[in-house]
């Protein structure tokens, strides 16, 4: 008796089938299988989302009660305790990472911090004392990244006993080098009396400064990139407090947030056009405003609570003054008072009107590390590749 015939027609069905099956896990696998980074530093650039003591170091020491939190002193930090960088860096087995502008008592073995309070991309017009700006933009950044990078292997070379505080030589391609700047060239603009339209004019200009200084870290041997975008600035007191605007569903200054919008766009657009002029990185770009913005949407299901108000400051609705700012004073009924911070900082967002709390920076660095919010959607730990493909 002869077996049953199968029809040509289940053949190749069942062919096409394994073919597709095959097909989805040949391009699925390379996903599944990709191996975390090995990052022996991180190189950071930035403002004061990211300063772990550069301004303070170098020009203005925040008072108490900044630090309060973790510290239980000030470190340097525009915060209650500590940023992103901090989570990131610990996430990725390093201890904090040393400002570069600290002479003292700093180990830059693991890396180094070259971010400033107040920096921008662009040289601003204004800097301290004259203005409210960090003289420290990004391209000065970049040239102390250069000094650091030729001067350190001079250093280990010579030996003694600073050669163990300075990075290996390999260090430098292998390291991850993150951005999170150009929040304050947004807010030059809006403290220049520019309207929403002349800030947004200025943007591409930005972006240009931007990658300008991306290619030339890359040209120095730069290759894993991971770059977060500006947050939602129209959701910041000092925003709020100085600039009416009509209000979101969160209560944010709209056409500010949209202004913010705009250059993470660019700054997206940017990031594809990296790619192609820097074809051995691997560019990461992190979608922080989503994050920080759900935290001033929905504060309750995140245990957060009066999101627009400021933890450390005084007066007004959202307990902003420019003049009587965090670990100032203030002058109430003919007496002066200091100007400190609320009850319970771990359930707020804002900490003094303009930074964030430790607590919003815990939440902000365990949702973007996770690759959730990145383009390509890649983990922190997976930074070094430079697609799932």
């Amino acid at each position: 008796m002869e077996p049953p015939r199968i029809p040509i027609k289940a053949i190749v069905s069942l062919f096409c089938s394994y073919m597709f099956l095959s097909h989805i896990t040949i391009t699925l696998s390379p996903a599944l299988a990709l191996e975390d980074c090995e990052f022996p530093a991180i190189f950071n650039f930035g403002d004061s989302n990211s300063d772990t003591g550069g301004l303070a170091a170098s020009l203005l020491p925040p008072p108490p009660p900044y630090g309060e939190t973790y510290f239980h002193m000030p470190v340097g930090r525009f915060s209650d305790g500590r940023l992103i960088i901090d989570f990131l860096a610990k996430s990725l087995g390093h201890p904090f990472l040393s400002a570069y502008l600290d002479s003292l008592g700093t180990n830059f073995s693991y890396g180094a911090n070259f971010a400033t309070a107040a920096s921008t991309i662009r040289l601003p017009e204004l800097i301290i004392p004259a203005g409210g700006f960090s003289p420290f933009y990004l391209t000065i950044q970049y040239m102390q990244f250069m000094q650091l990078k030729s001067r350190s292997q001079l250093i280990r070379h010579r030996g003694g006993i600073f050669a163990s505080l300075m990075p290996k030589e390999e260090y430098f391609s292998k390291a991850l080098y993150t951005f999170d700047i150009g929040q304050n060239d947004l807010g030059e603009g809006f403290f220049d009396n520019l309207t929403v339209q002349q800030v947004n004019a200025s943007v591409p200009d930005i972006i240009s400064g931007f990658s300008e200084n991306i290619k030339k870290i890359y040209d120095l041997g730069a290759r894993s990139f991971w770059i977060h975008n500006t947050g939602p600035i129209g959701c910041l007191s000092y925003i709020l407090a100085n600039f009416p605007a009509q209000k979101d569903e969160a209560g944010c200054a709209k056409s500010y947030n949209e202004v913010a919008q705009h250059f993470n766009h660019k700054l997206k657009e940017a990031t594809v056009q990296l790619r192609k002029d820097l074809p051995l990185a691997a560019i990461t770009y992190v979608d922080v405003y989503s994050v920080k913005y759900s935290l001033f949407k929905e504060p309750q299901k995140y245990g957060f609570e009066l999101p627009l108000v400021a933890c450390c400051g005084y007066g007004g609705e959202y307990n902003y003054n420019g003049s009587s700012e965090c670990g100032g004073t203030a002058t109430v009924n003919g007496s002066q008072i200091f100007v400190g911070s609320c009850k319970d900082p771990s359930v707020k967002v804002n900490w003094d009107g303009i930074h964030y709390t430790e607590a919003a920076a815990k939440f902000i660095s365990d949702k973007i590390s996770t690759g959730a919010f990145s383009d390509p959607p890649l983990a922190l730990k997976q930074a070094c590749h430079k697609s799932l493909a």
